[in-house]
Order: C-alpha cells, then sequence, then structure tokens
C-alpha cells in the first residue's frame, strides 16, 4: 500500500499525497481493517500539461476570485484579508513589504509579485486586480528595479491609475534602473502620489494614509 501511495505521487505530479485520519472498523462479518477516511492531494501546476485530466477537474468557485483572476493574467498573487494592497517585484522584498507593514500598524491585503518581466499593461491588470477588492484603503508600489525598469513602471502605474479612477491614496516607493526616468514620470503624471524614500517610510506612509481617511 506504501507503494502504490509512492507511485501514485510520482505518477500525477503530485506535491502532497495525504492521508488523515485513518480508522479501525469491520464490515459486518468480515475481519477487522483500516479503513482511510479522508485524504487530500495537490499537485504540481507547472505539471498541467501533462496532468490535464486531473486539473480539468478544478473547480475554481472553490478558490479566492482575486487568486484566479491574477493566475489568469499571469501574476503571482495571494489574496490576504487586510486594508493595504500592495504591488512589489520580487518574491523577498513582497515578503519584506508584509512584514514592514505589520511592523507599523498596518495589514496588507494581497501578496502581489509582477516579477522581473512585467510590463506596463501588467502593472495596469494588477491595478484592477487589487482595487477591485472593496478593503482595500490605500495601496502600496514598492519597486527595486534590476531586471525590472522602474520607468517601465511608473508609466504602469500612472496607465492603471488612470484606467480604474484610483480614490484611495496611492504610495509609490521607486529604487533602482531608471529611477530618475520613472520618478520624473510620476512627478509629470497629474495624480495625487505619496513619494516614499525608502521601504520603511513607504510603510508609515501607507499606514498613515488610512488613518488620515478614515
Amino acid at each position: 500500500q506504501m507503494q502504490n501511495l509512492y507511485e501514485l505521487f510520482l505518477a500525477t505530479d503530485a506535491t502532497q499525497v495525504e492521508i488523515n485520519p485513518f480508522s479501525e472498523g469491520h464490515y459486518e462479518g468480515g475481519e477487522p481493517t483500516v479503513f482511510c477516511v479522508d485524504a487530500k492531494l495537490n499537485f504540481d501546476s507547472n505539471a498541467e500539461y501533462r496532468q490535464q485530466d486531473i486539473f480539468a477537474m478544478r473547480d475554481v468557485s472553490m478558490e479566492d476570485w482575486r487568486d484566479v483572476a491574477a493566475e489568469k493574467e499571469g501574476l503571482n498573487y495571494i489574496g490576504l484579508d487586510g486594508e493595504i494592497g500592495c504591488m512589489v517585484n520580487g518574491a523577498g522584498l513582497a515578503m519584506a513589504t508584509l512584514d514592514i507593514i505589520q511592523l507599523h500598524g498596518g495589514t496588507a491585503s494581497n501578496f502581489l509579485d509582477v516579477g522581473g518581466g512585467a510590463t506596463a499593461d501588467m502593472v495596469a491588470k494588477a491595478f484592477n486586480i487589487i482595487t477591485s477588492d472593496p478593503n482595500v484603503k490605500a495601496l502600496l508600489v514598492n519597486i527595486f528595479g534590476g531586471i525590472m525598469k522602474c520607468d517601465v513602471i511608473a508609466a504602469g502605474v500612472v496607465q492603471a491609475a488612470h484606467e480604474v479612477g484610483l480614490k484611495i491614496p496611492l504610495i509609490v516607493r521607486l529604487e533602482g534602473t531608471n529611477v530618475d526616468a520613472g520618478k520624473k514620470i510620476l512627478a509629470e503624471s497629474g495624480l495625487d502620489i505619496i513619494a516614499a524614500d525608502d521601504l520603511d517610510d513607504a510603510a508609515i506612509k501607507a499606514v498613515a494614509s488610512i488613518k488620515v481617511n478614515a
């Protein structure tokens, strides 16, 4: 039986095969035996092309609609239950942003990593997803430009803010490649953007903006 479980794990590109709980009992007139009462299986989404029959059974109605929408746009997004929307490039920086927001008394509404290859259009789509959450009271953009250029992000921020008709405070921290060009785009956009010098400053201003507008 354990060998069969292992073969199932490999054959289905599973990331988890869990049987819990077990129960001891017997059929009427039968010998005592062990029953598998419940099970949980997770599968590697990168293997969807190999496991089409399994992924065809996916029921997106049971998932967070924000996660589903972001996945369709190629964004790394996880919905949370806070009030500050976050758009960051890089998973490590995104996690640090969530931690710093909490340190200063705020809560994040999401984890969103736009990655290193984001375009202005992807940034606009990220804004749409974040701001469609009615719990979001402020939006923090935290970008460290390496592969991702600050001017591209800035153009996307301006485009997105106009498209969604942004009504909540927008806090932006840019640093790295083409940062001066990015800041110039934001400054000339006509948008009411709260500029931040670093991550700590950005988090403080994001939390304060919610209190001011409460």
